[in-house]
């Protein structure tokens, strides 16, 4: 197993990403930062879970998001 010193996001899921930024910004502030359906439409963990998975651009911007959020804490 490899260690991977310049991956700030190495043994953090997806989910716990999404879970974080929705406890932080709630799922309004949520879809205003990242312009995407799955945060507007009936927003819930697991469908959005299911878009980011299959939507490497919208994942891209979560993960963006994460770390502007919490990579100076």
């Amino acid at each position: 197993m490899t260690t991977q010193l310049n991956n700030p996001l190495h043994g953090i899921t997806l989910k716990m990403i999404v879970e974080q930024l929705v406890e932080t910004y709630g799922w309004e502030e949520l879809a205003v930062r990242i312009r995407i359906n799955c945060f507007y439409e009936n927003p819930s963990i697991n469908s959005s879970l299911k878009f980011l998975r299959k939507t490497p651009w919208a994942r891209t911007k979560v993960e963006e998001l994460y770390l502007a959020t919490f990579s100076s804490l």
